[in-house]
């Protein structure tokens, strides 16, 4: 199977030093194409910022704002089987950028931001994509209830849920605790080290793209 992942932050800069960003590792992402690869699957890795070393047998192509990544996952969807938007792609991006440096003036700074592309909203109806769809919703609260939505806004096969409250897991952390929501059922995976989650997942989005073919 054919299989893009997105992954890590995004960038948006607001001058030649400073950008817009969030707590985002990438560490989900990588052990998931990570985990693709393990499984015998052809992984595109699309990533923003991170420390992290490129798992082997994975394809890599970096990037670093929402605009970027949505001209590569724009030009490598079609050719896949299945999708995995785990990146934390920011939501809004500066309206302009500064040419040099903002120097410090006044009590007060005010950023006018504006939209990025909606690169999970688009891949079904823009981008004409029709196989597996995985999105991820990183939440603060009502974490069923939001990612069921997201799921059928989306029109996406799975979203994979965490509460991003919770200390010691989630962002930065090795650890993670999932849900993951289906159409019909949901399925809680407790908490454990992010690699072996990300097996659990990827057995999951077998079974849909098998269960597609049937």
């Amino acid at each position: 199977m054919k299989v893009l992942i997105t992954a890590g932050p995004t960038r948006e800069p607001l001058d030649p030093v400073r950008y817009l960003t969030n707590r985002s590792s990438g560490k989900m992402g990588y052990a998931l194409a990570q985990a693709f690869a393990d499984a015998g699957h052809q992984v595109l890795l699309v990533s923003g910022p991170s420390q992290l070393d490129v798992p082997p047998g994975v394809d890599f192509l970096p990037i670093e704002t929402a605009d970027e990544m949505h001209q590569a996952v724009a030009r490598h969807l079609p050719r896949m089987e299945a999708a995995v938007f785990a990146a934390a792609v920011a939501d809004y991006r500066p309206a302009t950028v500064a040419g040099q440096k903002i120097k410090k003036a006044g009590e007060t700074l005010t950023l006018e931001l504006v939209r990025t592309p909606d690169i999970l909203g688009e891949a079904r109806d823009k981008m004409g994509f029709d196989g597996i769809l995985v999105g991820f919703a990183a939440e603060t609260e009502n974490l069923e209830a939001n990612a069921r939505d997201k799921l059928g806004r989306k029109r996406c096969d799975l979203i994979v849920a965490n509460d991003v409250s919770k200390p010691d897991i989630g962002f930065d952390s090795d650890r993670n605790e999932l849900l993951l929501v289906f159409p019909e059922h949901t399925v809680a995976l407790p908490e454990d080290e992010k690699h072996h989650l990300a097996r659990h997942v990827v057995k999951e989005i077998e079974l849909l793209a098998a269960g597609r073919k049937s």
